[in-house]
């Protein structure tokens, strides 16, 4: 089964900047959609931003104009570029892969691979 390993969480201050990384294994996700979303303790899992192919984005209110999804196909990765961070975005984010191409990419269930998640912790 393909796996998705998150990388680059940690402590930040209010206003600080982070870049995670999601490197998947067992296949590539060239051309699959791509999603980051974030947990807080006690509450569900919400969408924080997805890439398609030929470069389409979507992103949560919440985050837009402050974080960045990109990907670099010949490093199989997908980014999440996070600037003015704000105690709010405080979370365990996941990267997550819909390889069926539901499209429903604020769902959840949308997709079928998850990553472990990475801490986010930003301190005001």
């Amino acid at each position: 089964q393909v796996q998705l390993v998150e990388s680059g969480g940690g402590l930040v201050q209010n206003g600080g900047s982070l870049r995670l990384s999601c490197t998947p294994s067992g296949r590539t996700f060239r051309s699959y959609i791509m999603a980051w979303f974030r947990q807080a303790p006690g509450k569900e899992r919400m969408f924080v931003a997805t890439i398609w192919g030929g470069g389409i984005t979507y992103y949560a209110d919440s985050v837009k104009g402050r974080f960045t999804i990109s990907r670099d196909n010949a490093k199989n990765t997908v980014y999440l570029q996070m600037n003015g961070l704000k105690p709010e975005d405080t979370a365990v984010y996941y990267c997550a892969a819909d390889v069926s191409y539901r499209r429903n990419y604020a769902d959840a269930s949308s997709y079928d691979y998850w990553g472990q998640g990475t801490q986010v912790t930003v301190s005001s």
